[in-house]
């Protein structure tokens, strides 16, 4: 039930907290809000910080996947909900651990020979418009090449044709081998202008892929907590 306060209310900005002594210091890009994670020996530091001590819930509507990802590209950290089995929990954080920072896995691929329409039709499921083509069709084989949106016109070209007839293929596309750093691969992209650039092993499997509007994103999400391999 409502009720109604006699006194007068107040809002957090009316405050101003003096903690002994408040100066021109004081500022919000001054203050770390860096909190460990995990226990540590005194005078020791701690393996696993937060870089914004914000957390969800162990709930199974509130934090999956997404919610581990999002949280920690702000700084904060999830807890997969326990009302699982352990399994699906392992899934569930390989899933976010897999969302390297910068380094996405290619979740759009097709092997040599796959007919124009079912790269369109693969276009429209995942909504990306870069699709990578390796020899047996998933994100680590062997790197072929790669086609986009602006590599063929759905008004004109045949659709039953093979998607080898479009695609920018290994030789000719712009690539990098495996343990090259973000901000390498985007003095890649931007040198060559362009929006993706393929990781490979030096096999020559499929990797990771940079893309140059994720580049932006991390440098908009500075306090994202990252591990010891930047996922």
């Amino acid at each position: 039930m409502a009720k109604i306060l006699k006194d007068i209310s107040r809002t957090f900005n009316e405050f101003l907290l003096l903690p002994n002594l408040t100066d021109e210091r004081c500022i919000p890009s001054n203050v770390s809000l860096r909190t460990p994670l995990v226990k540590y020996k005194k005078n020791e530091e701690a393996k696993y910080y937060a870089n914004v001590p914000m957390v969800s819930a162990i709930m199974q509507s509130v934090s999956g996947e997404e919610m581990g990802i999002a949280l920690a590209r702000e700084g904060g950290v999830a807890f997969i909900y326990g009302s699982q089995s352990i399994e699906s929990q392992a899934r569930m954080v390989r899933h976010v651990k897999k969302h390297k920072a910068g380094f996405i896995i290619s979740d759009s691929n097709v092997k040599s020979g796959t007919p124009l329409k079912e790269v369109i039709e693969l276009v429209r499921k995942t909504g990306h418009s870069t699709v990578m083509i390796t020899d047996d069709g998933t994100a680590k084989g062997k790197f072929l090449g790669l086609v986009t949106d602006k590599d063929y016109r759905i008004s004109r070209d045949d659709m039953e044709a093979p998607i080898d007839n479009f695609m920018t293929p290994k030789e000719k596309a712009v690539w990098a081998h495996e343990g090259i750093n973000l901000v390498e691969a985007n003095d890649i992209i931007w040198e060559n202008k362009i929006a993706c650039l393929p990781i490979l092993t030096d096999e020559g499997n499929l990797r990771y892929l940079v893309f140059r509007k994720d580049y932006e994103e991390r440098k908009n999400n500075p306090n994202s907590l990252l591990d010891e391999n930047k996922r």
